[in-house]
């Protein structure tokens, strides 16, 4: 079989396999991975939905952009970074990255989310600091954008056959097993201490992301609905994906771990971060109670005269620009037009 093909299946599900070529084309010999063009469809419409409901907020499509760019670069080098750092950390893991192989295996995945978040949050604050940009209204519109790209992006994880759970007994109705699987190390292990069963694993990369496009709705229908400062919902993304990884990362047999202590670093930062904004929530949500000065970005004084300086400056770039279309037509129609002073005779 060719290396590049992955074969999964969900037996309780239905019979037959899926076989899937990790590869999606090659262009002038340069293969391109789906796990790269799924991350990159996570990217833009978490890009796309932030653009669309950015004016919500008293965000420009500029903020969102320039947000989106240096957050989305610095995120996904955070992402890859944090991997490797924590697998070679690891001393059970035998092979080890150094700098060149970081960049130029990541097409058979290997990125932490975790890494990407406090990077591309950290890049996105400071673009806001260059950009005079609110702050926390752009953590709020991050925070829906986050979960749709981890909801996307998570079945790159399932095309690389990866981020799956520990071995069942065989009758999880979605249970899964495929190429790679089967020779993963817990299942042989399972497989030999139960030589009849089926054995098939977690497909835990589809619980995070049903979690995270649960979590979507809830930020976009009911936190938004409710909320009653800025950053709240980034405040619920952080407490809503903590506590549903923290539980998820508990099923999954590739875990990075902090040295040998046997602690998984995704779940420990999972639930200590859960806990932490969850007190935060608390004590803002007294603290605006109490306030009777405190007002949310969208309905300042300074958050209309931003938005209005940016829209009238559309409308003033669209008027020069039909004045300069008006100005050559006419200057065309000129240069064309036949002239009264013609010098030609008939004969």
């Amino acid at each position: 079989m060719d290396e590049y093909l992955i074969r999964t299946e969900f037996p309780n599900l239905f019979s037959g396999d899926i076989v899937l070529n990790r590869v999606a084309f090659e262009i002038f010999g340069f293969k391109v991975f789906w796990y790269a063009i799924i991350i990159a469809v996570g990217l833009i419409l978490a890009v796309v939905y932030c653009t669309i409901r950015g004016k919500k907020f008293g965000l420009t499509s500029d903020d969102i952009f320039d947000c989106a760019l240096f957050g989305g670069l610095f995120g996904f080098l955070g992402a890859r970074i944090f991997y490797v750092v924590f697998w070679n950390l690891n001393p059970e893991n035998t092979y080890k990255y150094n700098f060149i192989t970081t960049f130029t295996t990541i097409h058979d995945g290997g990125l932490a989310i975790y890494g990407g978040i406090i990077t591309g949050t950290i890049a996105g604050i400071i673009t806001c600091k260059i950009r005079k940009t609110p702050i926390f209204p752009l953590l709020d519109m991050g925070g829906c954008g986050f979960l749709i790209g981890q909801c996307i992006g998570r079945w790159g994880n399932f095309v690389n056959q990866e981020a799956y759970g520990a071995p069942t007994a065989g009758n999880l109705p979605w249970g899964m097993t495929g190429t790679n699987i089967e020779y993963s190390k817990d299942v042989i292990e399972y497989q030999l201490s139960h030589p009849n069963e089926n054995v098939l694993v977690h497909p835990c990369f589809l619980y995070e992301s049903l979690w995270c496009l649960l979590g979507l709705i809830v930020l976009h229908f009911v936190i938004s609905r409710f909320q009653t400062f800025d950053g709240e919902q980034f405040v619920w993304y952080v407490i809503w994906y903590g506590t549903g990884r923290g539980f998820i990362e508990g099923l999954r047999t590739d875990s990075l771990y902090i040295g040998d202590t046997g602690i998984r670093v995704s779940q420990l930062i999972g639930f200590a971060t859960a806990i932490f904004f969850f007190i935060l929530w608390i004590y803002f949500k007294i603290r605006v109670k109490k306030s009777d000065k405190y007002v949310r970005w969208i309905n300042s004084e300074a958050c209309a005269e931003r938005m209005n300086g940016f829209y009238n400056s559309i409308k003033n770039e669209k008027e020069t620009e039909k004045a300069l279309k008006a100005f050559r037509r006419t200057e065309k129609e000129q240069i064309d037009a036949p002239s009264i002073f013609d010098d030609t005779k008939d004969n």
